[in-house]
């Protein structure tokens, strides 16, 4: 008897869930995005990120809350031009570096990455946990953009060049695509750097138009072949300890969004943000056995240099602090954040490391 009524009543129950789900679906509108990503299609991992997010917020909204993505290119062109279409309207969101937009204020490099600043874990530490979402939001609603971390390259190499770097002398008038704020290190070290996009740097590389390169890392640079036109990889990339990619959201067209669909937005982007290192760190391995077995050198960058040109990072924080406001504000922060995750990593993560990488 009893358990005839509770099948009675979980039969009533089932029904009225089943005749509510659909009046509660049909409450909710169908909203249609655009977003155009700052990479092609063929960098497939970094490209990924904004597939990742639009995949999970149909899902989480049963396909009512709906982002197409468009590839560099295909609505606008990559880097800056990203950024560009969501304040101009043209799209609703995007997904790229904030430092492409480095020349409009130098603060948008602070949202992507510092050279000698924090790698990938302290930066999602100073987002999610310290005051790195709350400063950079500040920032950017200046300018109309809601942000959200969206993946991370973690540390990256330093790059391809056509000649061995013996000393700083062979910095002098090297021409290095290079974005960013990182472009003023260079320059300060005598390089001439150059911001070109992702998939104009092979043919520049391979006319001579330029002596060196950097992207990102072993997979994507075995993607786009600058081993054939330069054999001399360099690492560290000293300048992109940990590369944050954001998805940036025009802010009225977030302000228009119900609760849930705005949950369901942040949800994708922490998927987006963790999963794509978690992807790099997968790939990469192997990626630069491949480049290794094909005859590139890998080389380390002297003492000599990194010691110059984290001299000159600092010489570039303090000129762009005297002339920005925020930038000298939330890169106080941010610096001041790397100290302790510093002294922190310092003892558990490098101790443990140079055991490792120093065993037999």
């Amino acid at each position: 008897m009893e358990r005839r009524s509770f099948l009675k009543k979980t039969g009533v129950g089932l029904a009225a869930g089943a005749l509510a789900m659909p009046a509660i679906a049909q409450t909710a509108p169908t909203i249609k995005w655009r977003l155009t990503s700052g990479f092609p299609k063929s960098l497939d991992t970094i490209y990924g990120g904004a597939e990742v997010l639009a995949k999970r917020v149909k899902e989480l909204t049963g396909g009512k809350f709906q982002i197409q993505v468009f590839a560099a290119g295909e609505l606008v062109p990559g880097g800056p031009a990203a950024l560009d279409a969501v304040q101009a309207g043209t799209v609703e969101c995007c997904h790229t570096c904030s430092y492409y937009s480095f020349g409009k204020e130098p603060t948008f490099a602070i949202g992507s990455a510092l050279p000698f600043g924090m790698d990938c874990r302290q930066a999602n530490a100073w987002f999610y946990y310290g005051n790195g979402q709350k400063l950079m939001d500040e920032f950017f609603s200046n300018y109309g953009l809601q942000s959200f971390p969206g993946g991370n390259t973690g540390t990256q190499m330093g790059g391809w060049y056509r000649k061995e770097l013996t000393s700083l002398d062979d910095i002098k008038g090297l021409k290095f695509r290079v974005a960013g704020i990182a472009g003023k290190v260079w320059a300060k070290l005598g390089a001439v750097p150059q911001q070109i996009p992702g998939g104009d740097i092979y043919p520049s590389l391979e006319k001579g138009t330029i002596d060196a390169a950097e992207w990102v890392g072993p997979y994507d640079d075995e993607k786009l072949g600058f081993y054939k036109v330069a054999k001399n990889y360099y690492y560290p990339g000293w300048w992109e300890p940990g590369l944050v990619i954001h998805f940036f959201v025009a802010k009225k067209e977030w302000d228009k969004l119900p609760a849930e669909y705005k949950a369901a937005f942040e949800a994708a982007a922490f998927e987006a943000n963790v999963t794509m290192m978690a992807e790099y760190d997968h790939k990469n391995p192997a990626a630069l056995s491949r480049l290794l077995s094909s005859g590139v050198k890998l080389r380390r960058f002297s003492n000599e240099i990194m010691q110059a040109a984290q001299k000159a990072s600092q010489e570039v924080y303090a000129e762009e602090s005297a002339k920005s406001p925020a930038f000298k504000k939330i890169s106080e922060d941010y610096f001041k954040y790397a100290k302790v995750q510093n002294a922190w990593f310092s003892i558990a993560e490098a101790s443990m490391a140079q055991f490792l990488h120093g065993a037999k």
